[in-house]
């Protein structure tokens, strides 16, 4: 089992600086920050550019992957997003985690103005989204057409430091989503269900993993080829509530077929709200011990 966690971008980086690098020192094997040109209501709070904070967080760090949870085409093109993505792959010496997801209908969405999409047209966008953008991180020099999005000699030369190109980490829990996790993800990452209790969300986060192995089966994809993440902060209660629990949920993970889980560094109020001593306990005496 891997174990990851999510430092939020809403600190200046003279305050979050330390916080990637003691992820880094502590053995996390991955570290990621929401993208997001705001998220719900800490919108009206400090918050701060994802690509921008990962490259700082790459000059901290040696050894922790760094990877957006996740960028959508919401606000993001496909051409102009190669470019930060390679980018970032050369400043860390090849350790990005791509994470790409539909996008939702909140702020991100709302302040440029658009119309608001359907489901449908979300996902239809998403998968013209992620084929342009796993083009153009191939091949340099990419013309493509599709209904939402274009590129004329599209360049991403030098490339990706990870060849063919960084990982995609696709967010989806619908059959339509997930076929594009099949076409072009190295792993899949899910928040599991909106549940009213513990027991109800893990028991939904089950029936996502046997629509995946469904979904995997039709396409004829290898389910070992397939990394599988976990965010576990999405269930009714904060994974950090205690190192104890933690250590539950991630056995839990561990039995559904997950490789990966993600914790969110605990925040003082409201949204992952906790004691910064539980992130410490499990850091310093669990994580070796958890991802055996």
């Amino acid at each position: 089992m891997r174990i990851g966690v999510v430092i939020l971008p809403d600190q200046r980086w003279s305050d979050a600086r330390h916080r990637w690098r003691q992820a880094d020192e502590w053995g996390f094997d991955h570290a990621w920050t929401y993208d997001h040109l705001g998220w719900r209501d800490l919108v009206d709070g400090p918050w701060f550019d994802s690509m921008t904070t990962l490259t700082a967080a790459a000059t901290v760090t040696t050894r922790l992957r760094l990877g957006t949870l996740v960028a959508s085409p919401n606000f993001r093109h496909p051409v102009a997003f190669a470019r930060q993505v390679t980018a970032l792959d050369d400043m860390s010496d090849g350790r990005v985690l791509l994470g790409v997801g539909v996008g939702g209908v909140g702020f991100d969405s709302a302040v440029l103005g658009g119309e608001t999409l359907s489901p449908r047209q979300r996902v239809d966008r998403f998968g013209e989204f992620t084929e342009l953008l796993d083009a153009i991180l191939r091949e340099d020099g990419t013309t493509w057409r599709g209904e939402w999005f274009a590129a004329v000699e599209a360049r991403s030369n030098p490339g990706c430091v990870q060849g063919p190109r960084v990982p995609f980490v696709v967010a989806a829990n619908g059959p339509r989503s997930m076929r594009i996790v099949t076409r072009f993800g190295q792993g899949w990452v899910t928040t599991g269900p909106d549940a009213a209790d513990l027991a109800e969300w893990w028991a939904g986060v089950a029936q996502l993993a046997t629509r995946l192995d469904a979904v995997l089966a039709a396409e004829g994809r290898d389910p070992a080829s397939l990394d599988r993440y976990l965010s576990l902060d999405s269930a009714p209660v904060f994974s950090l509530s205690s190192a104890q629990f933690f250590a539950d949920q991630v056995g839990c993970a561990a039995e559904l077929g997950f490789t990966d889980v993600i914790t969110h560094w605990p925040r003082e109020s409201r949204y992952y709200a906790g004691d910064e001593a539980v992130l410490v306990d499990v850091a310093t005496r669990l994580l070796p011990e958890l991802r055996r």
